[in-house]
């Protein structure tokens, strides 16, 4: 099966340009979703403010040499290693995730415009590959590491617009996989349906955050380098006696530097 191309075996009924011209429309489903966001949301408007008040707040100059080091830094650690989450059962979930929805996308999209040819498995086998990681990721997020809805007083049954996302990785990696497995127009046409709602919900879905979070991962160490803390005050120092003498910190004056470990006391259970 993982050597088997399973869009050669459909070509024969289904013509490769009507395979090609569904990919195109994916495309434009994704950056029009994505595009009709950033408009709703104004997201791209919110940052981009945000980004003039820093540089209008910060405290040093950060060089070109810096800034390279800074996005070369949140490409490896951010981007790339999924640094932001300190869950190593959550981490290894995304990474599972998005490698597999990466190399299942990339592959489904080369076989489609440039079929292997005859003897070739290389791609059958990266795309079965791709598949079956974006299934365990996505699988044992849903199952064992999403957020605990009865902690917050939720039922389990309830789904939300945000979930689309998920529940359609879920279900495009499952229905991938069975197709290629035991074949059948059945299959196939839950396997475009899945796919087709992960698209093309961008709008409803998280998907279009894929494409957010690493500009946000930038810029949140670029206001550590600046000095401009997103706006905030500077976090106050209880060594340094103009803020310890501060009435706020009063209660803290004779407090130990060192107060524990707090809430990481006890490992995080829903989360």
């Amino acid at each position: 099966m993982i050597t088997t191309n399973p869009f050669a075996e459909i070509s024969a009924t289904i013509s490769p340009e009507v395979m090609q011209y569904y990919i195109i429309a994916m495309v434009v489903l994704v950056v029009g979703g994505t595009v009709i966001d950033m408009w709703h949301k104004k997201s791209a408007k919110f940052f981009f403010n945000n980004a003039k008040k820093a540089q209008e707040n910060a405290t040093r100059t950060v060089d070109g040499g810096e800034k390279i080091s800074i996005a070369v830094k949140t490409a490896v650690e951010d981007v790339a290693l999924s640094g932001e989450f300190c869950n190593t059962k959550r981490r290894i979930a995304h990474l599972l995730t998005m490698y597999g929805f990466v190399i299942f996308v990339a592959t489904t999209v080369i076989m489609i415009f440039n079929p292997p040819v005859e003897g070739d498995d290389m791609l059958p086998q990266l795309w079965h590959i791709g598949a079956i990681m974006l299934a365990i990721g996505s699988w044992w997020f849903w199952l064992f590491i999403r957020v605990d809805v009865a902690a917050e007083g939720n039922k389990w049954y309830n789904i939300e617009p945000m979930d689309l996302f998920s529940l359609s990785l879920m279900a495009t990696s499952a229905f991938a996989l069975l197709w290629s497995y035991a074949g059948g127009w059945i299959l196939f046409a839950l396997f475009i349906a899945s796919s087709t709602i992960l698209f093309g919900g961008v709008l409803w879905s998280k998907f279009a955050h894929m494409f957010f979070k690493p500009a946000a991962a930038y810029n949140k160490r670029m206001i550590k380098a600046d000095g401009s803390n997103e706006n905030l005050p500077q976090p106050a120092d209880r060594q340094n006696p103009a803020d310890r003498d501060r009435h706020s910190m009063e209660l803290l004056k004779d407090a130990p530097l060192d107060m524990g470990l707090g809430i990481k006391r006890d490992a995080p259970r829903h989360y």
